[in-house]
């Protein structure tokens, strides 16, 4: 059965709505007080290739309950006044997961072209996520 609307639409839609940075954009704003990276990937892509330094980790199931202050599953971080840069592995889902947090309500919010992937590639600064058993 044919999909009425599938991933590739729904990603190129939500490209067209939310600011996109560059690597290097976003790699500028690292360390800003004002700026909070977010981490849609699972634990798992988290401890095999590395994270973002500073970056939160909020998988991308739990983003529509964590954003919303009344949801019993919010987090505070994302009550405070900053901008959220949102990145996945590729950025597909970071595109989707900007757009619904931007359609719920969360503003200055935007994501990163070509995700960890790119990140990584560019040799931005990458960091180790310690797995539950480490210390």
């Amino acid at each position: 059965m044919p999909m009425k609307k599938g991933y590739k639409a729904l990603v190129d839609e939500a490209m067209a709505q939310v600011k996109t940075y560059s690597v290097e954009q976003a790699r500028a704003k690292l360390g800003d007080p004002n700026v909070q990276f977010v981490d849609v990937r699972d634990v798992r892509e988290l401890e095999r290739e590395g994270i973002v330094p500073g970056a939160f980790s909020a998988p991308r199931g739990m983003i529509e309950f964590w954003v919303d202050p009344d949801s019993p599953y919010f987090k505070p971080v994302f009550g405070e006044k900053k901008e959220f840069i949102f990145f996945c592995a590729a950025g597909w889902r970071s595109a989707l997961t900007t757009k619904t947090v931007q359609d719920m309500g969360l503003e200055n919010v935007a994501h990163i072209e070509g995700g960890f992937g790119a990140w990584k590639a560019a040799g931005a600064p990458v960091g180790v996520k310690e797995s539950k058993g480490q210390h």
